[in-house]
């Protein structure tokens, strides 16, 4: 097998570890693209092909990570990873480690993590790694890997939320909210909410913010009864999507382009949370993107002009 044909057998598994460990699909791909560099550019044949390209993506996406947190920082409103539609690697094995760690909620519970907990989280926790493996790739012993990963899993385990285990149930359920969205069904909305549902938005600041953040049932269905059915009405499209794992839909303009994501947690057969990533730059991966201001101002019967 050359050197090509082994990278690309693996580039999946690299994504994905670096998408988990960056929550950007953009960085996530510019980081395989420098691992692939650099195992070009090695002299020597490494033992371990899989090892090897595993510990060089982990070790860029870490530098990688600890650039964007400053970058973060300085980011207008809420902060989202960047919506995956589709996750390339797959492992039957792992699946519901590969699924839990891909949601909106785990990725969001990963920023809280270092770069190196998070790094030695999701090489240990999501694709099991051993950890002479894990210390290779972080640079550090395997006891301190072993401190790490008990000190991520137990960050992560106070955090994380308990989601509907079922997942036939939680599609049903996503599928009549949507169409109660679609259909402005205020009661239907109603009985399908949490009362402490929140509604959260990532607009960047380029964006109409439909969701800057709204919480408690009756201002969430206040906000989705305004918005939606007039988007549906001019043509725009509300297109039921597994976004990150998780059951949730793509908003399309009448031509097709992207306006934004949702995702939705449901617990005990209620939506708990929708968070809406609208940012155009986290989109873009996607395909082309709708001028969403344009759709706002029809959507409003606004002038041109009306900013």
């Amino acid at each position: 097998m050359t050197r090509t044909e082994s990278f690309e057998e693996l580039r999946p598994l690299l994504f994905s570890i670096a998408y988990r460990i960056l929550g950007s699909v953009g960085e996530a791909e510019d980081v395989v693209q420098e691992t692939w560099l650099r195992y070009e550019l090695s002299e020597t044949p490494p033992e371990s092909v899989k090892a090897f390209l595993s510990a060089v993506v982990t070790r860029v996406a870490i530098d990688v990570l600890r650039s964007a947190r400053l970058r973060r920082e300085e980011y207008v409103g809420s902060w989202f990873p960047e919506p995956l539609l589709t996750d390339p690697y797959d492992d039957p094995e792992q699946s519901a480690e590969l699924a839990d760690s891909l949601s909106m909620a785990s990725l969001l519970l990963l920023e809280r993590l270092s770069p190196l907990e998070r790094a030695v989280f999701v090489l240990r926790e999501v694709f099991a790694f051993g950890f002479a493996d894990i210390a290779s790739a972080v640079g550090r012993s395997e006891a301190a890997c072993r401190q790490l990963a008990v000190r991520a899993r137990r960050h992560m385990d106070a955090g994380r939320p308990r989601f509907e285990a079922d997942r036939k149930e939680r599609d049903e359920l996503a599928a009549r909210f949507l169409d109660a969205v679609r259909e402005g069904d205020v009661e239907g909305l109603r009985k399908l909410l949490a009362a402490d549902v929140a509604l959260l938005g990532d607009a960047g600041g380029k964006a109409p913010q439909w969701a800057r953040g709204f919480a408690g049932a009756d201002a969430v269905i206040e906000v989705l009864a305004a918005l939606l059915p007039p988007f549906v009405g001019i043509g725009g499209i509300v297109e039921p999507h597994q976004v990150n794992g998780q059951p949730g839909a793509v908003f399309r303009d009448r031509d097709g382009k992207i306006l934004a994501t949702w995702t939705l947690d449901i617990l005990d057969q209620r939506v708990q949370t929708i968070r809406a990533v609208s940012n155009p730059d986290k989109l873009a991966h996607m395909g082309p993107v709708a001028d969403a201001w344009a759709v706002l101002r029809e959507t409003r019967q606004l002038p041109a002009d009306a900013d």
